[in-house]
């Protein structure tokens, strides 16, 4: 793994943050997939995707959530409360799900017992739970009132050119994240899915232009790699994922994760967005439309199709499906997924975990040889032989 792509992945305030702040740019920080970071990069400053891979403790993030809560916002709560999101000059919360909704007046009541906290910029951004003709145009609606709210802060200008040149830059960061994810999927996978991931989350923490090029570049270097990984083929799916340590205990368990659905991962950061028409229309169908994520309503059928067909694409053969503990919303449909999945003879394992760096490796590698024993006990791997298993 290059240096870059891990130092992007370990520290907050990575060379290219850094690089940026010192160049006098701003960064505004979000932490939900259904933010349209185009609008920030329209609006000449750096999108910053909001992790906590660097705490140690939930101290001031419990004080104010509670203990009977998801811990991954809690932690991007506690990492503001150590003041390790200095170089933030706003920041938007959107209710991705209620406990990340929580974060914004939890943010703000943190501010009040700890001044300077909080980012000089700090927005509500509201997305729909459902997907209709109404929605999509209610949503561009919000899109508009956060570029509004940018111009008046920042003092800047975003205009249709502007947001048509970020949506461009990005489409091929997500046109450029296909043919790598194309190179951990394939019949002949020769990408670790820890590697691919430490790429994905690490697109996420620098300016777009850069993430392009170095991504062109080791997309070269990896082009000329022939051997493929040996291991049983897995797909990944539930809860958010910003530590790659759980990729590497999986695959040094003797796996290959061919494909994810957890964000931060591939899920969000290949489809495109039309480059043709209104550009907030336009962001507005894309995020609203293409995220598939259990927040939103009445959208199973359409979520476990695409999971299905995921996982017969890329011919794994089994499926982890990952909650951090007390995500209502993953928490619940995985239960779901395990028994369409397990119906279609497509073995699964189902678990909970903490956010954060694994202090429970040893259980989470004992789950994962158990699956891989299954696995192979199914006649190598095949479902067929499986589901006729256990017809007997």
């Amino acid at each position: 793994m290059r240096e870059e792509i891990r130092e992007a992945v370990t520290v907050l305030a990575n060379r290219y943050v850094m690089k940026w702040k010192s160049g006098g740019g701003r960064i505004v920080g979000y932490p939900c997939s259904y933010m349209p970071v185009e609008v920030i990069a329209a609006a000449g400053m750096l999108p910053f995707r909001l992790r906590a891979m660097e705490v140690v403790s939930t101290s001031i993030g419990s004080s104010y959530y509670g203990p009977v809560v998801c811990s991954f916002p809690k932690c991007i709560l506690q990492i503001a409360g150590e003041r390790k999101y200095a170089f933030l000059d706003g920041a938007v919360v959107c209710n991705g799900c209620d406990t990340m909704r929580r974060l914004d007046d939890c943010w703000r009541k943190a501010n009040d017992d700890m001044p300077g906290i909080l980012p000089s910029y700090f927005a509500h951004f509201a997305v729909p739970h459902k997907v209709t003709d109404y929605s999509v145009k209610w949503f561009a609606g919000e899109i508009r009132k956060l570029i509004d709210s940018l111009e008046k802060h920042f003092s800047v200008t975003v205009s249709d050119d502007k947001l048509k040149m970020a949506i461009a830059e990005y489409n091929r960061s997500r046109t450029l994240l296909g043919d790598l994810d194309a190179m951990r999927s394939g019949p002949d996978a020769f990408l670790s899915g820890t590697d691919a991931m430490a790429i994905f989350i690490a697109g996420t923490a620098m300016p777009a232009a850069d993430f392009n090029a170095l991504l062109e570049d080791v997309l070269g270097g990896l082009k000329k790699k022939k051997d493929a990984l040996p291991g049983r083929r897995l797909l990944l799916v539930g809860s958010v994922i910003d530590d790659i340590d759980l990729f590497k205990t999986i695959e040094e368990a003797g796996a290959v994760i061919v494909a994810d659905t957890v964000c931060f991962g591939s899920k969000d950061r290949t489809d495109l967005v039309r480059e043709d028409g209104d550009p907030v229309a336009a962001l507005a169908e894309r995020y609203l439309g293409s995220v598939k994520c259990p927040r939103m309503f009445g959208d199973y059928k359409r979520r476990f199709a695409f999971l299905k067909e995921l996982a017969e694409k890329t011919g794994a053969e089994g499926v982890i499906l990952q909650n951090i503990r007390f995500c209502d919303l993953h928490g619940s449909e995985n239960g779901i997924f395990e028994r369409d999945l397990e119906a279609a003879g497509i073995p699964c394992l189902r678990m909970e975990r903490e956010y954060g760096p694994l202090g429970d490796e040893g259980r989470v590698r004992m789950r994962i040889d158990a699956l891989l024993e299954r696995i192979g006990a199914g006649g190598g791997g095949s479902r067929r032989a499986l589901s006729a298993d256990r017809s007997r």
